[in-house]
């Protein structure tokens, strides 16, 4: 199982500490850095200046938001950050959910799964770079037809060459129909919440997919992105990877709809995740915090001893994890200093 680590976004981590954090990846050899966005620090930009301050670690975006760009920009700046990168991008996308595609972005959040379908497709074609763009789906056609613009436009074939023959596409997911499609299609997947204490809630339908497409689970990284806090003090371990579940419960949704809550539920978690989830969306953080129980740390989260930690970095690769994307917690250097010394010590480094 290879590692790599998650810097997410402002105001979680601060700019100086994503560049700190994945130059200190790069120096102890570990597999990857990850970067998402929200609705405030892009992960383009800090990508590529990630890319000019580090020499061998793999960099990818977890995720960019479908909603943010048009199929064609999200191609263009993967050969780009590829290009800059010396060949180590990897491009991971999610349609996020419809607070942010609708409140953010002002894009509908209808038929996602179809969506995503056709902007893989379209960022693979531009990317493969073997014809000029065109494309028939229900959700882009390119160039537009006559009739829906000008009348002149033309098909036309990325200038840029990657430097990667592939770049690898990863998608975030964890609905059971959006997993499915990531067996189908994708190359990678990066989801939140994965457990090694039931793996199969999320792994079953990411088989189901994969078989129906004629491949193999084995064709996709399974790359679960985990809170990771170390400590000699386990309650202060849970403490500092609480917050993590918190936000994801509370705010990456609404009472009618967020996926994380709906896993948690699936998990046996439901009233827990509901209060927390209550409580943020009515401005006590803190109060969310506090409505996250021991055991709900322990089933979405590596809160650990030292002494413990190569024990549950292990139970990901055993429960089918091939990459493990690790947000570092509590003191964050420290702890990736931990995770690469545990992961060469288990080899899964």
């Amino acid at each position: 199982m290879r590692i790599g680590i998650f810097l997410a976004y402002w105001p979680w981590f601060s700019p100086e500490e994503q560049v700190e954090l994945a130059v200190l990846a790069d120096e102890l050899g570990l597999d990857s850095v990850w970067v998402s966005e929200a609705w405030g620090q892009d992960a383009v930009s800090v990508l590529g200046l990630l890319a000019a301050r580090t020499e061998r670690v793999g960099l990818g975006s977890g995720l960019m938001q479908i909603p943010a760009r048009q199929p064609a920009a999200a191609a263009m700046a993967a050969a780009t950050l590829d290009v800059l990168s010396g060949g180590r991008f990897r491009l991971g996308l999610g349609v996020s959910g419809p607070q942010v595609s609708e409140g953010w972005y002002g894009v509908p959040f209808a038929r996602p799964l179809r969506r995503t379908r056709e902007y893989v497709e379209i960022v693979r074609a531009i990317l493969a770079r073997e014809a000029p763009l065109e494309y028939q789906g229900e959700e882009w056609t390119l160039p537009l037809p006559e009739g829906a613009g000008t009348g002149l436009g033309k098909p036309l074939r990325l200038l840029a060459r990657p430097v990667q023959e592939r770049i690898p596409i990863y998608l975030g997911a964890i609905g059971p129909r959006a997993v499915r499609q990531v067996g189908e299609l994708a190359d990678g997947w990066l989801p939140f919440m994965f457990t090694p204490r039931a793996p199969d809630v999320l792994l079953d339908p990411l088989r189901e997919g994969a078989e129906a497409a004629g491949r193999s689970p084995a064709d996709v990284d399974i790359a679960p992105v985990v809170p990771v806090a170390v400590d000699e003090d386990l309650a202060a371990a849970r403490d500092a990877a609480r917050p993590w579940l918190a936000f994801y419960l509370g705010a990456m949704g609404a009472p009618e709809k967020n996926f994380y809550v709906d896993l948690a539920e699936r998990y046996g978690f439901g009233a827990p995740a509901r209060a927390c989830q209550e409580r943020f969306l009515a401005g006590d953080r803190a109060g969310a915090v506090a409505e996250i129980p021991d055991d709900l740390v322990d089933f979405g989260a590596i809160a650990t001893t030292p002494d413990r930690l190569a024990d549950r970095l292990a139970e990901y690769e055993a429960a089918g994890a091939t990459t493990l994307v690790a947000v570092p917690s509590g003191d964050r250097a420290a702890t990736v200093g931990l995770i690469a010394r545990a992961a060469t010590s288990q080899r899964v480094g």
